[in-house]
Order: C-alpha cells, then structure tokens, then sequence
C-alpha cells in the first residue's frame, strides 16, 4: 500500500524535504494562462540588481486555479480577523531598471 493511502481515509500523506521547506522569497508573482493551465511565476526584484530571475514556477489546472484563489481568500479572511485589515497600499510602477547605477 502505498503512503498516501496509509492514513486515514481522506487525508494525504505529504513529505516536506528541509530544502523546500526553507522556501523562497518573491515579491512579484506574473499570472498568465491558456485553455488548459495557469502559469505562475514568482520573482523576488531587488533593487540595483539589472536583471531578476524567477525563482519558482507553479502550474495549474483551471479548476486548481479557481481552488487556489478561494482558499488564499479564506486565509486572508482568517488572518485579518486575527490580526486586523492588510494594508493594500498603492505602489508606484517599478521601473525595470530600478535601483542605483554605477558610472566609471
């Protein structure tokens, strides 16, 4: 039998290795899609760096998709209850070459 069917019924058996557990830091996430999939890539941009890289890439199933969005709203929900609204400032557009530039 295999693991994900030893627990009880209903619940998946998941394993967290310590690197991806560790995670990854992004403050930018580009959104795209087509009939079958959504594309998420995350970027963390920091300034004076010309060119950032994305650092992970998740793809879903429309159906995920829709799954994935009620369930960020759920927690967000839950989250403000306990600690109060999340703040959505208005951000500037972020130039791509944002940052200092050296000269010679």
């Amino acid at each position: 039998m295999s693991e994900a069917k030893k627990g009880q019924k209903g619940q998946i058996n998941i394993e967290l290795d310590a690197a991806i557990a560790e995670g990854i830091y992004s403050n930018l996430a580009i959104i795209n899609h087509s009939v079958s999939e959504f594309v998420v890539d995350f970027v963390n941009i920091m300034p004076g760096v010309p060119k950032n890289k994305v650092k992970s890439r998740i793809i879903l199933t429309p159906q995920h998709a829709k799954r994935l969005t009620k369930a960020l709203g759920d927690n967000v929900k839950r989250f403000e209850q306990a600690h109060g609204e999340i703040k959505d400032y208005e951000q500037p557009p972020m130039p791509l070459n944002f940052g200092p530039t050296g000269q010679a």
